[in-house]
């Protein structure tokens, strides 16, 4: 299966969880490569990256403390295309990861992939969720919920997926100054 590369490895600060690629990011091998994809201009004028990038330097994400990857890992033309299929099979995956990886933070994109993990890898229903710091670890990760930057998902705006993501880098400082 054609998908994209996961960018984790040991002690980074976050890791971005999305969805599933999309067909486009899949076709140029790059994480939000559709122009209309509003997570790179969000994530850059949040302060969480040191230095800019863009979905042609997203393999840099790493240098900065932060990975990606999905929750699943099969590219779809969108999130109506996922089956419960591809939860059951990837969500225990994607726990493998994090639980090997420990990361600071796991920063999941949007309720649908954030429930599905939960359904898929931890046996819990979660029928609403408040985006912001869960209550629920992965093994000693954080997770934290933000929306999902999609064109799909236009009830959020460029400036509220900006605050979102400032609370992240917010939250990444505290819990990088108390484990000092």
């Amino acid at each position: 299966m054609n998908t994209l590369p996961d960018y984790l490895r040991p002690n980074l600060d976050i890791v971005l969880v999305g969805l599933n690629p999309s067909l486009r990011s899949v076709e140029v091998g790059h994480y939000f490569a559709s122009p209309r994809n509003r997570f790179w201009r969000a994530i850059n004028r949040s302060g969480l990256l040191s230095a800019p990038l863009d979905y042609t330097t997203d393999h840099k994400m790493p240098e900065q403390g932060i990975g990606l990857t999905d929750i699943v890992k099969r590219p779809t033309r969108g999130a109506s295309d996922l089956r419960a299929a591809d939860y059951r099979k990837w969500a225990p995956v994607l726990k493998s990861k994090i639980e090997r990886f420990e990361p600071l933070i796991v920063c999941f994109h949007g309720a649908v992939a954030y429930r599905n993990y939960l359904r898929h890898a931890e046996g819990v229903s979660a029928p609403t969720l408040e985006l912001g710091l869960q209550p629920r670890t992965i093994g000693r990760s954080r997770v934290f919920l933000v929306p999902n930057p999609s064109p799909a998902n236009a009830a959020y705006s460029l400036d509220t997926l900006i605050s979102w993501y400032e609370e992240l880098r917010d939250l990444r400082r505290n819990l990088k100054e108390n484990c000092d």
